[in-house]
């Protein structure tokens, strides 16, 4: 039997399948998502340094509108991948998307700072669920010879929202005293998006394969078959259906010790990433300049991300994995420490780009190692168990800004991002480098479903 007509699994014929339109459809599609995230999580930002203004609170008030939103984002993160293991993954994607486009609309409308904290801890929920939820299904359907590339370009949508929220922050925020709130009331997008998401994505013919849903499998590979011109050869039965195996296997056997590194690098690249651009614009205003120089600048660095993640998207099938990861986490330390001595206005804007480059670069890649490195059955769950433990740090870094702040000023806030970037990328050394390998390759990863020595 020649090659064309080998009994083929439904995840090889994906595998060999060149990039095309559906391709583009899923990534584009789970990519909008992504950035209306961002674009929610950015606006706070702004939110913050107008609300100083505007409504006089003092830097524990402004501490907890920033972290409350990732106590959400943390319990989220955690039940919408064990969600996603056993309701699909683009189920969870569209409702995660409905809850925090509804629950930002409703933000818009807070009548105190109580108000908003309620509104902030829900959109937290939906946020925190929907991006390992996004790079798991993407990962899933990615051809293994460029999937890390995939992801990274997936993550990239991020910085097209966080730069959406610049420009919002710096031409709507300012322009009167409900400026805010309008701000916050475009962030309701994407409620109405949830509605696209579920009727155009796929669901993962990995996960319809595990609930033994063949027919609905067979039909999504055939879909991207067609669009690639490419013909279907048969496939064998796939195993019988399994029930996910829970979070506990996440600690078993040769699970354990990736998921230690992996908590390792999400926990800090967190603190450091949350703790200095949550905080940015109101740092800078803090620092002498005027509100709306402070949201010029931190436009300008968060357009410095969309370099960063080009950068990793190459790097990623050009060096692997590991590597890559590392190296822009070295160079997030980096630019933290720069920044951190900088005492001009020139200095602050260069070097703050220099951190964005490095720090979005690193989350590029981060996303793209995380889904990879467990089984099928587990996959959602430990990429949104690592989420969820790395936004305990997002939750503490904004509360801890205004002690560092305290004890010595910008310069010692960002001297300590810098500390955690370094552990950050020590950490990753103990990744699996896992570039081009098949999402199927369990027991050559020496992981199986349960966890254990394979």
């Amino acid at each position: 039997m020649n090659e064309t007509t080998s009994p083929l699994t439904r995840a090889e014929r994906l595998d060999r399948l060149p990039v095309n339109r559906e391709h583009h459809r899923l990534v584009v599609g789970s990519g909008i998502g992504w950035a209306l995230d961002a674009m929610d999580v950015g606006l706070i930002s702004f939110v913050m340094t107008a609300l100083v203004a505007q409504w006089g609170l003092s830097n524990g008030e402004v501490s907890w509108i920033g972290s409350i939103g990732f106590v959400g984002m943390a319990l989220g993160a955690t039940l919408g991948g064990l969600l996603a293991d056993r309701f699909g993954r683009r189920q969870v994607f569209a409702l995660t998307l409905l809850v925090f486009g509804l629950a930002t609309g409703a933000a818009a409308l807070s009548w105190s700072v109580g108000a908003l904290l309620v509104f902030r801890f829900l959109i937290g929920l939906g946020l925190g669920a929907e991006l390992p939820v996004a790079s798991t299904l993407v990962s899933e359907f990615a051809p293994a010879r460029v999937r890390g590339r995939v992801v990274v370009l997936l993550e990239a949508f991020w910085a097209v929202g966080w730069t959406l929220a610049a420009l919002i922050g710096y031409f709507v925020v300012p322009a009167g005293d409900d400026g805010w709130r309008w701000a916050l009331a475009l962030g309701a997008v994407p409620a109405l998006y949830a509605v696209v998401v579920r009727r155009g994505l796929p669901e993962s013919v990995r996960f319809l394969e595990l609930r033994g849903r063949t027919d609905e499998a067979e039909a999504t590979v055939r879909r991207f078959e067609r669009a690639a011109d490419v013909a279907p050869v048969p496939s064998p039965a796939p195993a019988p259906p399994t029930a996910p195996p829970g979070a506990r296997a996440l600690w078993t056997g040769g699970a354990a010790r990736r998921t230690a590194a992996l908590w390792i690098v999400w926990f800090s690249i967190n603190f450091a990433y949350y703790g200095a651009f949550i905080w940015l614009p109101t740092l800078l205003f803090n620092d002498g300049f005027s509100l709306v120089k402070s949201f010029e600048y931190t436009l300008y660095i968060t357009l410095a991300q969309l370099p960063g993640y080009a950068v990793a998207a190459y790097l990623i099938e050009k060096w692997g994995r590991r590597p890559t990861l590392a190296t822009f986490l070295l160079g997030s330390a980096l630019g933290a420490g720069l920044f951190a001595a900088a005492d001009a206005d020139t200095a602050v804007l260069l070097t703050g780009m220099v951190l964005s480059f490095f720090n979005l670069g690193a989350w590029g890649a981060l996303y793209a190692v995380t889904p990879e490195i467990y089984p099928t059955a587990l996959r959602a769950t430990g990429a949104g168990a690592a989420a969820g433990f790395g936004r305990l740090a997002s939750i503490a870094a904004p509360l801890c800004v205004p002690l560092l702040v305290d004890a010595g000023g910008t310069g010692l806030v960002f001297a300590t991002f810098a500390a955690f970037f370094l552990v950050a990328s020590l950490a990753a050394l103990a990744l699996p480098e896992l570039r081009g390998r098949s999402l199927d390759a369990d027991t050559a990863r020496g992981v199986t479903p349960s966890g254990l020595r394979g």
